[in-house]
């Protein structure tokens, strides 16, 4: 795991001395090594902070180069199948002098071209410069797991791992756009190629960027997409054994994949039916698993502890525990600066916390993440299929109003709202935004002092919604394609990578997308009543009896507690109240006294609070 970052350009660039200093602002992502790269005509720079897990060597450096073929590339991520294309390129002719994946990644490409991404299997993002096309090549993995920033501007193209490194450039803008903030405030992180920033775009997962260094112009691409589900003439005829024996299949090659590190590896293990499943798995391809959990003592159901213990005792695993307090409210201001670009999410704590504990004894750790979107594993999944059979029924325009009632009478934080106002759309082809952190009234009201705010974000929610007529199929792939990638994966990625902490997602093979989306049938992933039901059968083959295959819980804080009193609710008063707070201080004091009332609060505030932590150290304008 890595950091990338770089500069392309029609004209020779003057302006090199902030790519090194981009570079180390992500020293967290590769401590072990640093490069620094520029092409002759200096049209091109790029730089790399190295975490090196294959090929400890320094064969492995970066930015690596073959002079013989004009090529050069910045690589961050994993690809699990290397060693595969390797013997196929070695049969082909070529040779190699080092046990790099990111060697093979330069020859993949000279023989495939851009064709190469259909080859990979693993989590990725690359920059790749070939000379003699006058072009660089960037892509990003199918799922979203590595992330990739730029900015395309007056015939220059910088790319990065994190906004941090772009920022080092200070020819570039620090402003907010407001069609992004309006999405984040609406959804809790800016969706699609969007970026916080205005002028920069994230490169989506599962597409690429071709940069014409002649043209001084790009293009972007997307090379994968979900595939369709395409059910039995017959749906009698489905071999639900055989999709079990399938996925078991699937999950143990992809676990085995995951484990092959020349560092030590560990398991993020929560006792949730997802982590039990891949470390019942890594049990399988070694019989030296550790595990880790972190605990809240005395949150009741937000303690994973017994739930992990039940797990690593049946296998026997090398089990460490962290009990995790309120004091580290200090955690924010920090947590603010990793995640430049913020999402609404208070669970990056103890994600940061775990990947704290795991990096003392692993450099790579697996997680359970995306067995809830690949399988149907929200609450909201079910919930969604019920409101479809019981309030289908009633008449459009009457939910619209019961809708509109609620938005406008029920106070925000009231338990229940949210599902209200999503009565106004029709299940049979939409989706109701469920996390709506704040309605569009309330987002005006927090941005009067921008003037007359513009609601965007809701035609960006409808544009994303996928275009399926089954209910389950409609909400997994937008959970998928959204809160998947732009929450779940960049929580985990800049959690573990600020600790230098490589976490891999088995889950996530993209063999297993694609079967869960094109072969599993809705009826196997959740119902009204049960969810993640094809993986539960899989955990009654390889769990002990005694797990709790309903439980549904991840790593999470007790911050509805935490706001009573102490660090927590100290600190956020401060930051919302302060005169250069960017929100409406009515709104905020009515939100802040709301969850002192008993209101569901906690997660809007915690938006508000790393915003402004985000802004003020960045020192990003409107």
């Amino acid at each position: 795991m890595c950091g990338i970052v770089g500069v392309a350009s029609k004209v020779p660039l003057t302006s090199r001395s902030w790519l090194p200093v981009g570079r180390d602002a992500m020293m967290h992502r590769g401590p072990d090594d640093a490069g620094e790269w520029w092409a002759n005509d200096g049209r091109v720079g790029l730089a790399h902070r190295r975490l090196a897990i294959i090929d400890l060597s320094s064969a492995g450096h970066q930015p690596m180069c073959d002079e013989k073929r004009g090529l050069s590339v910045v690589f961050n991520g994993e690809i699990y199948n290397f060693r595969e294309l390797r013997e196929e390129l070695e049969g082909l002719g070529y040779a190699f002098r080092s046990e790099s994946d990111t060697e093979v990644l330069l020859a993949a490409y000279h023989f495939w071209g851009t064709d190469l991404l259909s080859r990979l299997n693993g989590m990725f993002a690359f920059a790749l410069y070939d000379a003699n096309k006058e072009t660089v090549f960037i892509a990003r993995d199918r799922a979203g797991e590595k992330p990739l920033f730029y900015h395309m501007g007056r015939e220059t193209l910088h790319f990065g791992s994190e906004l941090k490194a772009l920022l080092a450039d200070t020819s570039l803008p620090r402003r907010i756009n407001k069609e992004s903030l309006d999405c984040y405030l609406a959804m809790g992180y800016v969706p699609g190629d969007r970026c916080m920033l205005e002028g920069f775009n994230k490169l989506p997962p599962g597409h690429a960027l071709l940069f014409d260094l002649k043209k001084g112009a790009s293009k972007v691409w997307r090379y994968w997409r979900l595939p369709e589900f395409y059910p039995p003439v017959n749906s009698g005829l489905v071999d639900e054994v055989g999709l079990l024996d399938e996925l078991e299949s699937l999950l143990e090659d992809a676990v085995q994949r995951q484990l092959l590190a020349d560092v030590p590896v560990g398991v993020l293990l929560s006792g949730g039916v997802d982590s039990s499943l891949v470390t019942a798995m890594a049990v399988r391809a070694s019989s030296q698993v550790k595990t880790y959990t972190i605990g809240f003592p005395g949150n009741g159901v937000l303690d994973e502890t017994e739930h992990a213990r039940l797990i690593a005792r049946h296998f026997g695993t090398q089990h460490t525990e962290l009990m995790a307090e309120p004091a580290i409210a200090d955690l924010l201001p920090m947590l603010a600066h990793q995640y430049d670009e913020p999402i609404v999410d208070s669970s990056m704590i103890p994600t940061f916390l775990v990947s704290q504990l795991v990096r003392q004894e692993c450099t790579v750790a697996l997680g359970g993440d995306g067995g809830d979107e690949l399988f149907g594993g929200y609450r909201h999944h079910s919930r969604l299929l019920w409101m479809q059979q019981r309030l289908g029924k009633i008449p459009l325009p009457l939910r619209r109003a019961i809708a509109k009632g609620a938005e406008k009478f029920l106070p925000v934080g009231v338990k229940g709202r949210n599902w209200m106002q999503g009565l106004d759309v029709d299940l049979n082809n939409g989706l109701p935004l469920i996390a709506n952190h704040f309605d569009p009234t309330t987002r005006r009201k927090l941005m009067t002092k921008q003037g007359m705010w513009e609601i965007a974000s809701s035609a960006v929610i409808k544009s994303r919604v996928p275009l399926n007529d089954d209910l389950l199929q409609r909400t997994t792939r937008m959970d998928f394609n959204n809160f998947l990638s732009e929450d779940i994966l960049v929580k985990v990625d800049r959690a573990s990578m600020l600790n230098s902490l490589e976490m891999r997602a088995p889950l996530l093979d993209y063999h297993l997308i694609e079967f869960a989306f094109g072969r599993v049938p809705s009826y196997l992933k959740s119902t009204q009543s049960d969810k993640k039901i094809l993986l539960k059968r899989l955990t009654d083959r390889v769990l002990p009896p005694q797990f709790d295959r309903q439980r549904k819980q991840g790593f999470s804080i007790p911050l509805a507690e935490w706001l009573k009193s102490g660090p927590f609710r100290d600190l956020f008063w401060e930051v919302l109240l302060d005169d250069g707070c960017l929100f409406d201080r009515s709104i905020v004091l009515e939100l802040l006294k709301g969850q002192d009332r008993g209101l569901s609060n906690g997660e809007r505030l915690f938006a508000l609070v790393l915003f402004e932590l985000w802004r003020k150290d960045y020192q990003i304008t409107m």
